[in-house]
């Protein structure tokens, strides 16, 4: 209380009240992942700090610098199984960078800064701060004027010159290269480009890496992994040089990770020495921050200047680095024979052709943000990202329910942007009591509900390995399947949120323009077949050989 007392009398720091705490929490992650800066979210002791937890994880496994402050019971209650006293410092270092217990009101002002600072050092996380209810209501004059330690761990090292120069080298000596950006490329998205404009190398992200290239770009191959585009995962399988910025290969990306770049030699660059050789073994790796690494390559290249004039057989960028004409002719091949196809139900909805349809009408600039499943991988298939932090997912933890709260983020930390929840119904479901939120603060939220009525992944997954029975996954009322139930739309409502319902195909284009140009917040709830599927699939255990591709699936 004496926490949020003081919030109230603050003119600097704008709280906003969630309707629930793992609301909270992800509001605090999409404003993060939305402005670069770290978001911080409140809570009070025991289920309310417990309710945090998902997001926290969600923030670890996605490398997102978030602080969660929690409340405790009095110091002299601990230890006694008090009214909701939970441990929170015990239940989650595996989950944290740090985590304090606050003994000292005078600790304090050092233990804020040191928590923002080891939040965002190094690889990026989220930091705990549990403060006991007798501390809270301690008076005391803070000394503000304590520096954080910054310890060897969390500081950025520095890139060898010498390793720099043998990337470059090997570069040079690779006729099939290919990059493949990670989250740990989100703040070196210039740096990026102005390599891939000196060597011409194609570049594939993974899911955190969308829009850290633009999809439209010629050189990129979209998203790669068991959802990802037949011509990225191709790429990867035939390169000779893989060059891994900010990536950790998880199993989503690779597949079967014994059969994953077989052919290439492979460069790992990334901030965490935890994950050099984790899952894949480089041949040469750097532990550094990819942003500087990236400039001291990018040094080096132009440095070496254009030196060799293009031939007929070999395509010049602005180094001396060759990228085989014959290599991008290659890929481009798969992106003819494999293109991405889905589907059609007569004047059904497909939801793949709704994700083109905003994807056209926003002309790629919109902030997506989404829940987890078929729809978030739909929108990352189909919507053509060009800029970095425009792209709001929770990759490594796939909490559902993430979508519309971390859009509020996203709308309080850009003010001036275009927010859109591209959710799924039983998403959308888990946290849909902050669209109070949103309505009470006023963001102008857009929310897209992909519904169909069912668990889609799970539909999907049963339908894939011969399950006859897919009522498991059916969110709607047995006893009324020719209703739509929940009905959205009521929800909306009661929330004095605009909402329509769209189902036909050729009446999508006008719904999404009208939820575009209203003000403020607006539901669009868009009706689409269950027997939708999400293609280009590989099975589990399979390879990118094995994947799930076209229309005809």
């Amino acid at each position: 209380m004496e926490i949020h007392e003081a919030l109230a009398r603050s003119s600097m720091i704008r709280n906003v009240l969630p309707r629930h705490e793992q609301g909270g929490i992800f509001a605090a992650d999409g404003y993060t992942r939305a402005s670069g800066h770290p978001g911080v979210c409140l809570t009070s002791a025991g289920p309310g700090a417990t309710n945090i937890i998902s997001g926290i994880a969600n923030a670890n496994l996605d490398s997102i610098p978030i602080v969660a402050i929690t409340g405790q019971v009095p110091r002299m209650l601990m230890g006694k199984d008090s009214f909701q006293e939970v441990p929170l410092t015990e239940i989650t270092p595996p989950i944290t960078k740090f985590n304090y217990l606050v003994l000292d009101v005078g600790e304090i002002p050092f233990i804020v800064k040191e928590a923002f600072v080891i939040a965002t050092s190094g690889r990026p996380g989220p930091v705990l701060i549990d403060i006991p209810r007798d501390i809270q209501k301690e008076m005391a004059i803070p000394n503000w004027n304590i520096k954080p330690i910054m310890l060897n761990g969390n500081a950025s090292r520095l890139p060898e010159k010498v390793l720099l120069e043998e990337i470059v080298r090997l570069i040079s000596e690779s006729k099939r290269p290919v990059v493949c950006a990670g989250g740990g490329c989100m703040n070196c998205s210039e740096e990026l480009r102005r390599f891939v404009e000196l060597t011409g190398i194609p570049v594939a992200t993974t899911l955190m890496g969308l829009g850290i290239f633009p999809c439209t770009d010629d050189l990129s191959l979209r998203m790669l992994g068991i959802h990802g585009t037949i011509q990225a995962n191709y790429a990867v399988d035939r390169s000779d040089l893989l060059l891994a910025f900010g990536v950790r290969f998880d199993d989503r990306v690779t597949g079967k990770i014994e059969a994953f770049a077989t052919n290439a030699k492979i460069v790992h660059i990334d901030i965490d020495p935890a994950e050099i050789g984790k899952n894949k073994k480089p041949h040469l790796s750097i532990c550094t921050d990819v942003k500087l690494a990236l400039e001291g390559i990018n040094r080096i290249l132009e440095k070496n200047g254009a030196k060799q004039q293009p031939t007929a057989e070999k395509e010049i960028p602005v180094s001396n680095i060759v990228v085989s004409s014959a290599w991008r002719k290659e890929i481009d091949e798969q992106k003819e024979k494999y293109p991405q196809s889905y589907r059609t139900f007569g004047e059904a909805i497909p939801p793949q052709y709704a994700i083109q349809l905003l994807d056209e009408l926003t002309n790629g600039d919109a902030i997506i943000c989404t829940g987890v499943g078929q729809h978030q991988m739909w929108a990352a298939q189909y919507y053509k990202h060009k800029n970095p932090r425009h792209r709001l997912s929770s990759s490594g933890l796939g909490a559902m329910g993430f979508g519309l709260p971390a859009a509020m983020g996203a709308a309080l930390a850009k003010p001036g942007a275009m927010v859109i929840d591209v959710d799924g119904d039983g998403s959308f479901l888990m946290n849909i009591q902050e669209l109070a939120t949103i309505r009470v603060e006023n963001l102008p939220v857009k929310i897209m509900v992909f519904n169909n009525q069912y668990l889609g992944m799970v539909y999907q997954y049963g339908y894939e390995y011969g399950d006859s029975n897919p009522m498991h996954s059916y969110m709607g009322n047995p006893s009324e399947q020719d209703k739509v139930f929940p009905d959205f739309l009521m929800f909306a409502k009661a929330c004095n949120i605009p909402a329509a319902r769209v189902r036909k195909k050729g009446e999508l284009r006008e719904a999404i323009e009208k939820m575009l140009k209203t003000p403020g917040p607006y539901l669009l709830d868009v009706m689409v077949p269950q027997e939708a599927q999400l293609l280009q699939l590989i099975p589990d255990g399979g390879t990118f050989k094995d994947a799930t591709t076209g229309a005809d699936q």
